[in-house]
């Protein structure tokens, strides 16, 4: 749930970028490629994060011009400048980075004694691109809580000095394309706010920035690391596990890493989070003014965006800000650096919303919070409900009064209800599934030949029965929704031999059953082909359409990422996983045709009875999914 303030502003913001900014063309004096392939991964890169101009904290001969601290300082400064304030006013200090200078002491403490500043309390938030909300969070609280009448939160980025080509001289300048691929997305800056209990934003011509709450939640118990500094590529040891630094180094243990082909998984829990928040009455997409969005690459944008459109969340495209292109992308500081700016360029009216949105993908964490432009002689608000869903009573008076575009039922083609609800469902499901032994296992890599085969002699006779149900629901589709009869056919007949695929895999990696009438379903998978065929046999069964919203996207947004820690954990040929790598390319046109089916229902759906089935499927399906995948380790 968000942390809500009733009594916290924004006073001004500020930010500090080392030297000149550096072209694409000048990046090689400062990050020199490593080899051929670096080149090629340079160019890729470029290509695709949209990213112009960027600056460095060293210079071309690698030598450090400013620390990180000094960074963070220089943003303090030009931040109480903006505002009118002095340190001396400041009794809180909240800073948030992936690394400072020192490993010890705390960041914040390193900051506090380049700026001289007097005694304060310091919290040093240590993480990745999240960690610059963190400190938001931390220096709003103390405000909120009357333990500071004002705050500075600072977040500070110096990436550069880890992608100097002498880092990598002890592994013979080579590098595998994980340790690659950061070199060319990151680079250095700071930004910092100064928040208080009631000042005016500074500029703001009588008007003052109310933050209205923050949200931050972490699924590092869901997925692998991602990105990461100080582990071994197979993440099998730390950096500190070494008999010295050089040791460390020369086995890459000191290489900052991305692991790309988790990120998109990244993106599907941020956009389930944002449309939870919806879902509560956090936010409503339509009242958002200004969306401040930290993407790594501009390739990211035209997916956000279709997934928000099509769960009809959308915030239309000309009210997203970023300067991405010509800052860099700064990590913690990103968001900061990108308020500081947005702040000083744009003319802001009282009742407009920011909305801002940090994705981290370290251990992938969601971060947002909200920001209310109010005329600066408002009359204060007094502390009510919490914010969140209305009460009965205020929904009530509300329904009165609203109007289209803020009525969710004047969302395009009706849909935004049913998939912002499905939506909840599925991220809460997807989450719970990747905390499952047999999930735990293959991330762990302690998955063996002998699992995978009992994975799969549980799952084929459960893939066997999906066209089945599919083909008797098509025929319990009576009057109008004969044409949707007909689209479920073709479904069907897609993937009524996907079962011998499977089957085919289990085989050749060293399955023994050789007649398939011989595995069984586990206790999850019997209930939920029960559950299925019972359903598919009463008359309109259109609530199989959240069944199919289930199984299709664990084969499009779940499978597809345990593929990859499969190859890596089982000795096996390729052919033995193409039922897995079919699923992970074939899913997306499957979800597309079942939204096209979606949306020919709920055009017949006068009463929302539709898709109320749909919605109540949905979840029984997940519930009996999860307990499928919980039966799989167990049934050894």
């Amino acid at each position: 749930m968000p942390v809500p303030f009733q009594r916290v502003y924004l006073q001004s913001a500020g930010a500090f970028l080392p030297g000149a900014p550096v072209n694409n063309a000048q990046m090689d004096d400062y990050i020199a490629p490593l080899n051929r392939l670096s080149q090629r991964i340079k160019r890729r890169i470029l290509a695709e994060n949209g990213i112009r101009e960027r600056y460095y904290a060293i210079d071309a001969e690698g030598r450090t011009v400013f620390s990180n601290a000094q960074l963070a300082a220089a943003a303090i400064r030009d931040c109480l400048v903006r505002g009118g304030a002095e340190l001396s006013q400041v009794s809180m200090l909240a800073s948030g980075s992936s690394g400072g200078d020192t490993l010890m002491p705390g960041f914040a403490n390193m900051i506090q004694g380049e700026l001289a500043a007097p005694p304060m309390e310091t919290l040093s938030v240590h993480g990745i691109c999240a960690a610059g909300v963190g400190a938001i969070q931390a220096a709003a609280q103390g405000i909120e809580l009357g333990a500071h009448r004002s705050a500075l939160a600072v977040a500070s980025e110096m990436p550069s000095r880890l992608f100097k080509r002498s880092r990598f001289a002890a592994r013979g300048y080579e590098a595998d394309f994980d340790s690659h691929f950061l070199r060319w997305m990151l680079s250095d800056g700071a930004g910092a706010l100064l928040l208080s209990d009631g000042a005016a934003l500074a500029g703001g011509h009588g008007l003052q920035l109310k933050l209205k709450w923050v949200h931050q939640r972490a699924f590092s118990g869901d997925y692998p690391v991602c990105m990461q500094l100080g582990l071994t590529e197979d993440r099998e040891r730390g950096h500190l596990d070494f008999g010295s630094w050089a040791e460390a180094e020369a086995a890459g243990a000191l290489s900052l890493r991305q692991d790309i082909r988790l990120l998109p998984h990244l993106f599907d829990i941020g956009i389930h989070e944002y449309a939870q928040l919806v879902k509560d009455g956090w936010v409503e997409p339509a009242r958002v003014d200004h969306f401040l969005c930290h993407y790594s690459s501009e390739k990211f944008i035209p997916v956000v965006e279709d997934l928000m459109a099509k769960a009809g969340l959308s915030i239309p495209r000309e009210r997203w800000y970023s300067n991405l292109a010509w800052r860099g992308n700064t990590g913690a500081a990103s968001i900061l650096i990108m308020l500081s700016e947005f702040l000083q360029t744009r003319t802001l009216k009282p009742g407009e919303q920011i909305f801002c949105y940090v994705p981290e993908s370290g251990r992938f964490m969601a971060a947002y919070l909200l920001l209310e432009v109010e005329s600066a002689d408002a009359a204060p608000q007094r502390a009510a409900e919490p914010q969140g869903r209305a009460s009965p009573a205020a929904a009530a008076m509300e329904d009165e009064v609203i109007a289209p575009p803020h009525d969710p039922a004047a969302a395009p083609d009706g849909l935004r209800d049913l998939l912002t609800e499905l939506a909840s469902i599925w991220h809460d499901y997807r989450s719970q599934v990747w905390r499952t032994p047999l999930v735990r296992q293959i991330r762990a890599r302690r998955f063996a030949v002998p699992d995978y085969l009992n994975w799969m002699a549980q799952w084929v006779p459960q893939v066997r029965e999906g066209s089945l149900w599919m083909r008797e629901g098509a025929a319990s589709l009576t009057g109008d929704y004969q044409a949707l009869a007909a689209l479920i056919d073709v479904h069907a007949g897609e993937e009524q031999n996907d079962f011998q695929i499977l089957f085919d895999d289990y085989r050749q990696a060293g399955g023994t059953v050789s007649d398939i009438a011989d595995l069984r379903r586990n206790p999850g998978g019997e209930a939920l082909n029960a559950y299925l065929h019972g359903l598919a046999a009463t008359t309109n069964p259109i609530g199989l359409l959240g069944a199919i919203y289930i199984i299709e996207g664990t084969g499009q947004r779940i499978v597809p990422a345990l593929l990859p820690l499969l190859k890596a954990s089982l000795k096996l040929p390729p052919q033995v996983f193409r039922f897995l790598e079919y699923h992970g390319h074939n899913d997306v046109h499957h979800l597309n045709r079942w939204l096209m089916a979606v949306e020919m229902v709920v055009a017949l759906d006068t009463d929302g009875r539709a898709q109320r089935q749909i919605i109540e499927t949905a979840r029984h399906t997940a519930a009996l999914y999860l307990m499928q995948f919980q039966h799989i380790t167990e049934s050894r």
